[in-house]
């Protein structure tokens, strides 16, 4: 339970753009051999409107508002035809089916998710490589496959139905779950009985960023959900006024008790997770994506019981991790922005009475879990991961050694737990999945994949630069090895910046692909983001946003001067708020990159906060509300800030018809803003998947073809001489 009301935080603060994974990646030239054949692109024609908004007597057009209406005819007929161009442009490149059978190849291997135990039950999930979504199941014996639990492949065709949560009983008899449709925030929840699969007629509805927690008698659970929306408005109404409740299995969701809401409090949301013990429910408040929380608590051994405000001010973040009758253990970033773990007695929750345990260090504290009566301490160091283990009193027992560079994750667990299980990843390996003995201290490998590549043919090193102010920034570099640093690499350039959101090393088979290729691939780790904590964080936020792009801008000069690249061969990709980075850096230096791909981007920074979730970016980007915002704002709006007449990039835009986090609104209105503008010879295209959303549970299928047309797109643009041909593999060569 107590990881239950771990994960409750993180849910919402995804909610806002938030996470995207590292894999998310006027002139056609059709290709025979070395000649190159041009026609000229036609693009369907975008009607303007007069649209004019006056945001502190600053005026300010908006020709593609009209674009805003996914629903209307007119914009359905723009996406096809928009999509007839850019299919038509991809399908023509020859490397296009060859790129997509080896990412075909390279995905095409068996992983697992990490094993949690609950009663005499293991719960892991399985994906036999191509499989749309993973399958979960249980079994008693970790050496035994055990059971299928739950296999989402099974309810569509398509796999467009995702398992997007779970909780299951402390003795592992009952799970609910979430299940998604077509990539949208919204979850419908079912209870299943985990020894028959059978399921209970219980069908929870309009839940979004919340997860589910039960109560030590099993009889139900907590969850937060919005009211509902009509059919029209479900995936652009904007969401306000969460609240949380208590469903009892076996009745129906109009029965279900409201436990908390705050009707003068529209922009709050609650997530409660039940404590290890079963006595406290724990209430994580949230506003926005601001990693700052406030910190309720309700005694559930007193039926009727108040909720109580332990932290009732927005000035940190602050995460339960367990207790002892009723001294709470909270990290938090409270006077401590890379973060420590102090004690609270609920009976003197004054702060002067904290009792620290564990202080701030040098490394960013990512988290920290309670198995076995240890504390286990994942840090950040230069963006690497870093474990330690600690007793209840804070004192070190020992560094848990780690593979290499990369991320580990994980370490979950009851207190009473003899064991955990963590992963390791990198750029250039796949996850590998660990047991670790918590009484004896090692660690032995449960899983390793088996890959159709030599991981030795690879390396990433990381370096440090240096920032338009100086700041010290570091990044990672991975590449076939036998690089030659000659500047006529190909080089994807790939960033986020964001939300306290941390880019640690990770692996995916597109990116694999991309170094087989020959390419090189770039992640900086910039201002905006989590990796050296709050102050990390606040120094790209708001007024201050216009850094995160100069970080940005800053790696791929430093990436030219070192000759790793050329502009002619430098492309730059990114997700979400990546996307909102990739558009302005493309903008305000279309001199310096020779591509850019940017995915489901927040590109219209005046009226973000008019859709779905959008207010809640307002944390992190400032409101149009505000003068001082707008001004900020309005300079580096990558849909504002296109100039006719300029040649930008080649660009290939993608979003999707269902994603209701960042509305494809965002990438319609810059698609036709860009064509409209554009000047020179290179591709505006967009690519509008259908049936998808944000990124989150989209099937393999459609994964594997989007990240082949992404890097065909490139394999032309960047005029790449082969697809796949073997390298030297002696070590890097620096002139």
């Amino acid at each position: 339970m107590v990881g239950q009301i771990k994960t409750m935080k993180s849910h919402w603060k995804h909610s806002g753009a938030i996470i995207c994974a590292a894999a998310c990646i006027g002139l056609l030239a059709c290709q025979t051999g070395n000649r190159m054949i041009e026609t000229r692109l036609k693009y369907p024609e975008t009607r303007r409107v007069s649209q004019v908004d006056e945001y502190h007597g600053v005026k300010v057009s908006d020709p593609y508002r009209w674009l805003e209406d996914d629903n209307a005819p007119e914009t359905k007929s723009w996406v096809e035809s928009q999509n007839q161009v850019t299919f038509s442009y991809l399908e023509k490149i020859p490397k296009r089916q060859e790129i997509k059978s080896r990412l075909t190849e390279l995905w095409n291997y068996e992983r697992f998710g990490l094993p949690s135990k609950l009663g005499s039950h293991y719960f892991y999930s399985r994906n036999d490589g191509l499989q749309n979504q993973n399958v979960l199941f249980w079994t008693e014996k970790l050496e035994d496959p055990g059971q299928v639990l739950l296999d989402p492949n099974k309810l569509t065709k398509d796999g467009t139905v995702a398992l997007s949560g779970t909780a299951i009983t402390e003795d592992g008899k009952w799970m609910a779950y979430g299940l998604s449709t077509a990539g949208s925030d919204w979850q419908e929840w079912f209870v299943r009985e985990v020894a028959t699969g059978r399921d209970l007629p219980d069908k929870i509805q309009w839940v979004k960023f919340s997860g589910a927690s039960w109560t030590k008698d099993n009889k139900g659970f907590f969850y937060s959900r919005y009211d509902e929306p009509t059919e029209e408005q479900k995936l652009q109404k904007v969401n306000y006024y969460q609240k949380l409740f208590y469903h009892r299995i076996g009745s129906p969701q109009s029965a279900d008790e409201l436990v908390y809401e705050r009707k003068d409090q529209k922009e709050w949301g609650f997530h409660g997770g039940v404590s290890e013990d079963g006595r406290y429910l724990i209430i994580s408040v949230s506003q926005g994506t601001d990693p700052k929380n406030l910190l309720f608590y309700q005694d559930l051994s007193q039926p009727g019981s108040k909720v109580v405000e332990l932290v009732g001010r927005f000035e940190a973040s602050m995460d339960f991790v367990g207790n002892e009758g009723g001294r709470f253990w909270i990290q938090t970033d409270l006077n401590a922005p890379r973060g420590r773990l102090v004690e609270i007695d609920i009976s003197r929750p004054e702060k002067k009475d904290w009792k620290e345990l564990i202080p701030q260090s040098a490394n960013k504290l990512q988290g920290v879990s309670l198995v076995n009566d240890q504390f286990i301490c994942s840090y950040l160091q230069d963006a690497k991961s870093l474990v330690e283990r600690r007793k209840l009193d804070g004192s070190l027992m020992d560094q848990i050694k780690l593979p290499g560079i990369g991320s580990a994750g994980g370490f979950g667990g009851l207190r009473t737990d003899k064991e955990t299980f963590y992963s390791f990843v990198s750029y250039t390996r796949p996850t590998t999945l660990y047991h670790l003995d918590l009484e004896t201290g090692k660690s032995t490998i449960y899983k390793s994949p088996n890959v159709s590549f030599d991981p030795e043919q690879f390396s990433t090193e990381q370096v440090f630069y240096r920032s338009k102010d100086g700041t010290r920034i570091p990044m990672f570099i991975s590449y076939r090895k036998g690089l030659k640093l000659n500047g006529d690499n190909p080089l994807y350039l790939y960033g986020y910046g964001g939300f306290n959101i941390s880019l640690t090393p990770g692996f995916s088979p597109a990116i694999l692909a991309w170094m087989e290729m020959g390419g090189v691939y770039a992640v900086p780790n910039l201002r905006g983001g989590g990796e050296y904590g709050e102050e990390w964080h606040q120094a790209g936020t708001k007024l201050s946003k216009q850094k995160v792009f100069d970080d940005f801008i800053s790696a791929a000069e430093w990436l030219v001067a070192k000759q790793f690249t050329n502009p002619k061969k430098l492309a730059i990709g990114g997700g979400s708020n990546g996307g909102l980075l990739v558009g302005a850096c493309m903008v305000q230096r279309p001199d310096l990159f020779r591509a850019a791909l940017p995915a489901v981007g927040v590109l219209d920074m005046l009226r973000f906060e008019k859709f779905t979730i959008g207010w809640a970016w307002t944390s992190d980007y400032g409101s149009a509300k505000n003068p001082e915002e707008f001004a900020a704002l309005y300079k580096y709006s990558p849909y504002h800030n296109l100039r006719g007449g300029v040649s930008y990039p080649a660009t290939l835009i993608t979003t999707a018809d269902h994603d209701d986090r960042v509305v494809p609104a965002h990438s319609f209105k810059f698609a036709a803003a860009l064509q409209k503008a554009h000047a020179g010879k290179n591709p505006v295209l967009i690519r509008i998947e259908t049936k998808a959303g944000h990124g989150a549970g989209k099937p393999t299928a459609k994964v594997i073809e989007e990240a082949a047309d992404k890097w065909a797109f490139l394999f032309r643009e960047l005029s790449m001489r082969e697809a796949y041909h073997e390298r030297a593999t002696e070590p890097l060569q620096r002139n």
